[in-house]
Order: structure tokens, then C-alpha cells, then sequence
């Protein structure tokens, strides 16, 4: 039941990390560019408004969280087992919003000044005390679902604060002071124009998880929980051709704006076959593994088998996941903001969320998990086409 309640209570959180994109992946592509072009004080600017925006809407969701827990309950279809447990969660990782969104946000900004060490180590900071204390609060203290609430916002503080004392030590070329921040100069539109679309993918990422986990209540809790878990274990190949697909973006962004056309294209050629060659590798693995994964997560016999099942389908797609994010991130990095809102609004959206209801209309239950490879197979074909017109239009 607590993994199920988690299950419910992720898209929720994913919100905090949507709007945390806007201003990570619209801020890196902008100052990448700008540096590219050796517009330095720009950079600073853009730097600043992406960091006291994560703050002032980090609270205003936090409080909006807060104060309409029980309806996003409802909304997200919590049972009378998951209430309270799902409600605990949210009510203590809410509390982390603005860090979350820092966090977030600064691991891909540290990034476009090419400190890509710097920008790992926050992330794997916050991770790695989140993996530590998780066991400890949950079983040690015997705080369950509460303390791998707390583990979550101790994790989240400690990485949020090690990009901020990163700037304060003066290491970065870069800027969070309040006397740099500003909205003129179409710092504020530049950002958000990029930004905005890369985050619609999450939220609707988020969105699309409340669908679903809704429309798998219908088949009990322990289904909710095998398909939580299952996007864990995809999530394993996910995250990493992420990664590599924003790691590129910083270098593609700096050729757009230096008009290196020929090292723009060496760059996206290595980074395309790589990214599908890791891919493939980690699809296999986790397919080979996928028995040993779950069993990390769930004993309950049921739920076990539904994360099995799901997991295999989900994983049918999975190795694209690298071409596909090389291809979103190229198109943000030559600040393609059309395109990249249609790429992202179809993958998890237009996509995604109709062929949610009409596969599970025609298959039942499996219908559910499947509608997940079909939208990456059809957004990475659009993701090709949308790439090569935009690289026409530019180069």
C-alpha cells in the first residue's frame, strides 16, 4: 500500500521538477548561446532570474499544494487504503518545493558554462543522502512512508544548497545575485520560450501518470503498484540517455551561437549513435534483470506480477529513449521553440493520453502499459522529421 501510495503521490512531485525544467533547460539553452556569442553579462543575467524565479515559485506552489491537498487526492485517485499514506507523503515533500526546483533547474544551467563535474556533483549529493537516509527513516526509525518523505526533502536541501554555495564561493562565471536579476532584454521571454515546452513534456508527464494511475484503480491498488514500480525500471534506461541528451545540449547550443556548423554536426552524429547504442545496452540489461528489480520493490505476489508484465512492455521501446532526447535537446539547443513545444506536447500529451484510453478500450489492462511504447515510437519518428527541417532552416 505504501508503494502504491508513492506510486500516486509521483506525478504530483513531478510538477515541482516540470517547472524546474522551464527554467534548467530554457536557461541553459539561452546562456550557452550567449556565451557562445561572448555575451558574458547576459549570461549573469539570465543565471539570476532563473534562480529567484525557482524560489518565488517554488512557494506559491508549495502553498497551493498545501491548500488544496484533499482535491488532488481525489483527483489523482487515492482509495480509503492510499488516503493517508499518499496524503503524508505530499504534505512533507511539498515543503521542499523551491529546493527541488533549484536543484533541478542548476544541474542542467551549471552545465552551459561547461562544468559538467560541478553540475553531477549536486545532483549525486542530494541522491546519494536520499539513498542513504532512506533505510534509516524508514526502517530504522520506523517513520515508513513519512521518512522516505523526510529523506526526499533532506536530499533535495542538500543538492539545492550545493549549487547555491557554489555560486557564493565565486567559482562560477555566472550569477545569482539579486543585483544582476532582471527581465529586460527578453531575459525573462528567452528563457520561458525554450523552457516552457521542454517542461510541458513533464507536466504532462505528470498529468498522464494521474490518468493512468485513475484509470488503473479500477483494477485495485496492487496494479497501481506494479505499474509504479515498472516505471522505476524504465526509468533506469530513461535517466540515463536524459543525461547524455542534456550534456550535449550545452555544446550543441555554444556551435549554434558561434556558427560552428561543421563541429555541430561531428557533435550530433557521435552523440546520436551513442546515445542509441546505450540505449539498446540498457535495455537489454534491464530486460534481463527486470525479475531481480521489482523484487527489490514489491513482495506481494500480485503486484509482483503486474510490475513483471509491465515492465516487459514498457521496455519494448525503451532503447530510443537515447535518439530521442540527442534529437529534443538538438532542436532546443538551436533555440527551436516551435518545434520543440509539438515534440513535447505529442510524446506525452497529443500522443500518449489517446491511445491511453483507446488501447485500453481494445486490450483491457495491457492496453494501459501499451500505449506508452506507441507514443515513443510515433514522437521519436516526429522528433527525426522536426530535427532535419529545423537543421535545414538554420545551417
Amino acid at each position: 500500500m505504501q508503494v502504491a501510495a508513492v506510486s500516486l503521490a509521483t506525478p504530483v512531485f513531478l510538477i515541482f521538477m516540470a517547472v524546474g525544467t522551464v527554467f534548467g533547460i530554457g536557461g541553459t539553452s539561452v546562456i550557452s548561446r550567449a556565451l557562445g556569442e561572448g555575451k558574458e553579462d547576459y549570461a549573469k543575467k539570465v543565471c539570476s532570474f532563473c534562480m529567484w524565479s525557482c524560489i518565488l515559485i517554488g512557494v506559491i506552489i508549495a502553498a497551493l499544494f498545501l491548500i488544496f491537498m484533499n482535491p488532488i487526492l481525489s483527483l489523482i485517485g487515492a482509495s480509503s487504503d492510499t488516503w493517508d499514506l499518499t496524503k503524508t507523503y505530499l504534505t512533507i515533500v511539498a515543503c521542499s518545493g523551491p529546493f527541488v526546483l533549484i536543484s533541478n533547474c542548476y544541474t542542467n544551467v551549471i552545465r552551459a558554462e561547461g562544468k559538467s563535474g560541478h553540475a553531477m556533483m549536486g545532483q549525486l549529493l542530494g541522491n546519494l543522502f536520499n539513498v542513504i537516509l532512506d533505510p534509516v527513516m524508514i526502517l530504522g526509525f520506523g517513520w515508513n512512508i513519512a521518512g522516505a518523505a523526510i529523506a526526499t526533502v533532506i536530499g533535495n536541501v542538500i543538492g539545492a544548497g550545493y549549487y547555491i554555495c557554489y555560486f557564493l564561493r565565486g567559482k562560477s562565471s555566472l550569477s545569482i545575485r539579486f543585483k544582476d536579476l532582471t527581465v529586460r532584454n527578453r531575459v525573462c521571454s528567452s528563457v520561458l520560450a525554450i523552457g516552457v515546452p521542454a517542461a510541458l513534456g513533464s507536466l504532462l508527464m505528470s498529468i498522464s501518470q494521474i490518468i493512468i494511475n485513475s484509470q488503473m484503480a479500477e483494477y485495485g491498488d496492487m496494479a497501481i503498484a506494479g505499474m509504479g514500480v515498472a516505471m522505476k525500471v524504465v526509468t533506469i534506461t530513461g535517466m540515463v540517455c536524459m543525461g547524455l541528451g542534456q550534456g550535449v545540449q550545452p555544446l550543441l547550443g555554444y556551435c549554434v551561437g558561434a556558427k560552428l556548423w561543421k563541429r555541430f554536426q561531428d557533435v550530433f552524429r557521435f552523440s546520436a549513435i551513442f546515445a542509441l547504442l546505450l540505449g539498446a545496452f540498457l535495455t537489454i540489461l534491464c530486460y534481463l534483470s527486470v525479475n531481480r528489480i521489482v523484487g527489490i520493490f514489491l513482495t506481494d505476489t500480485t503486484a509482483f506480477e503486474y510490475a513483471v508484465q509491465f515492465s516487459r512492455i514498457l521496455l519494448t521501446t525503451s532503447f530510443l529513449f537515447g535518439l530521442f532526447y540527442v534529437l529534443v535537446n538538438g532542436i532546443q539547443a538551436m533555440g527551436a521553440a516551435t518545434a520543440s513545444l509539438v515534440i513535447s506536447l505529442s510524446r506525452q500529451g497529443l500522443i500518449y493520453i489517446p491511445a491511453l484510453f483507446i488501447l485500453k478500450a481494445a486490450l483491457g489492462l495491457t492496453g494501459l502499459a501499451w500505449a506508452q511504447p506507441v507514443a515513443d515510437l510515433f514522437s521519436t519518428i516526429l522528433a527525426v522529421v522536426l530535427y532535419m527541417k529545423t537543421y535545414r532552416k538554420l545551417s
